[in-house]
């Protein structure tokens, strides 16, 4: 059996901290993993800059009520859902991503926790492991399950690797010169034709 494990920010759904970052003016939360790959830096900055501008968990979860998945990426999971098994590996947080999973149809995804206090501020996060891209694709090989993952971002590189294909899929010029033993597309019908190119199965448009 094969797994299609795919990350989701930026992949499915838009960049959650930078729809948050034009809404409040504030520039520094643009930064993402396709900046900082060490996501403990990132994460402990990001915290930074809400707690200086007395930011919420229910301030960020009005912006993200507002957002749709990318066009094409409900299409692109049913798609993908008809000839595979599909998990979702993000680095995203519980408390995000409930309302874009909806709109997606509820598919399995693995990521993180947050940490609020009375008032709803974020005061840490709670990683599912670490690694946890690679790792989770890791344990589905170990249950005798072939892996084909695409993502955008550093963080989802380890990911790539450790799967039997990795793809990367709209990601910035720097991470597909940085790793160029990936195939790099942009659209979802070349994603569909990667997918394809990379089953043991005979499958099709």
């Amino acid at each position: 059996m094969e797994l299609a494990c795919l990350d989701l920010e930026g992949v499915l759904i838009p960049e959650i901290w930078i729809a948050f970052a034009e809404e409040t003016g504030i520039e520094e939360l643009k930064a993402t993993t396709r900046d900082i790959p060490d996501y403990d830096v990132l994460m402990k900055q990001r915290l930074r800059i809400l707690d200086e501008h007395g930011l919420t968990l229910p301030q960020i979860q009005e912006t993200i009520a507002k957002l749709s998945p990318l066009p094409g990426a409900i299409e692109f999971t049913d798609w993908l859902r008809e000839r595979f098994q599909l998990v979702i590996l993000s680095d995203t947080f519980y408390e995000f991503a409930a309302p874009l999973m909806a709109q997606l149809g509820f598919p399995t995804l693995l990521c993180h926790r947050l940490e609020t206090d009375e008032n709803g501020r974020i005061t840490d996060y709670t990683l599912r492991q670490r690694d946890p891209k690679r790792q989770s694709v890791r344990a589905f090989q170990l249950l005798n399950y072939r892996v084909i993952a695409a993502g955008d971002s550093y963080n989802d590189t380890t990911m790539l690797a450790q799967a039997e294909q990795g793809i990367l899929f709209h990601a910035p010029q720097n991470v597909i010169e940085e790793f160029p033993q990936f195939p790099a597309v942009h659209t979802y019908e070349d994603l569909k034709k990667e997918f394809l190119a990379a089953s043991n199965r005979n499958l099709s448009l």
